[in-house]
């Protein structure tokens, strides 16, 4: 990876940009498609009283196995709480109450990382969304496979945003990126083959808009990023 693609890659990664902050929930369409909506049958998501953060803090194993259904295939992402002992006690929780039924892969880029984690209903986003976890030196390395939070510049600013490293991104250990997990190379396949079209998120691309999502969730998603893959269901196994 050269030296500005980690730069906009550390940009977009974070879970808030600058583009989040200035736009309006009732923007025009980022892009516009004639194609139907994507099918993803029954929703499997919750209502945003059962998703309440304050419910969900328990303490995770020393290590577990966390089971992603997706439209593509399954994977196993294999967490240890060592590594990020903040960080692992969130993403078991986000698992283990569900929040990640249904939630999009919004921003996958050619050899650099797959992001998924904000929710389809806006009312979730909005209980999670500043609910930050703190910060945890990195232990671990993000390469191939390696699961990490995303954040911003500033201190303490983990949520509910992760992201899969398609490739080395170890240049990111030093911007206080802390993999929590990672996910074999099995079950990599999987996660290579999800839909990379749309690539970036604007202007480096023609994803979606991360404010645009975070107030309309699925439906925006639907609407005008229907090739978006997606996890079905999500469990600890």
């Amino acid at each position: 990876m050269d030296a500005k693609r980690v730069i906009v890659g550390l940009c977009l990664v974070i879970g808030c940009t600058k583009s989040e902050t200035k736009t309006e929930p009732n923007a025009k369409p980022i892009t516009s498609s004639t194609e139907p909506a994507a099918a993803s049958g029954p929703s499997m998501q919750k209502p945003a009283a059962e998703l309440d953060p304050s419910k969900w803090n328990e303490t995770a194993p020393a290590t577990f196995r966390a089971k992603f259904d997706t439209s593509k295939g399954t994977f196993v992402v294999e967490a240890t709480r060592d590594w990020s002992t903040h960080g692992v006690d969130r993403f078991y929780n986000l698992v283990k109450s569900g929040y990640f039924n249904d939630v999009r892969f919004f921003r996958a880029v050619k050899g650099f990382m797959a992001q998924f984690g904000i929710h389809g209903d806006g009312a979730v986003n909005a209980l999670w969304r500043t609910n930050n976890i703190k910060d945890d030196a990195p232990k671990q390395s993000n390469k191939r496979g390696y699961v990490s939070f995303a954040k911003s510049i500033v201190q303490h600013s983990r949520s509910t945003q992760l992201f899969i490293s398609y490739g080395d991104n170890s240049k990111l250990d030093e911007m206080g990126f802390a993999p929590i997990g990672k996910v074999n190379e099995e079950g990599m396949k999987v996660v290579d083959s999800l839909c990379t079209d749309y690539g970036d998120a604007p202007p480096q691309g023609n994803g979606p808009d991360q404010g645009r999502l975070q107030a309309e969730g699925n439906i925006y998603l639907k609407a005008s990023f229907p090739k978006l893959d997606y996890v079905k269901v999500a469990r600890i196994e």
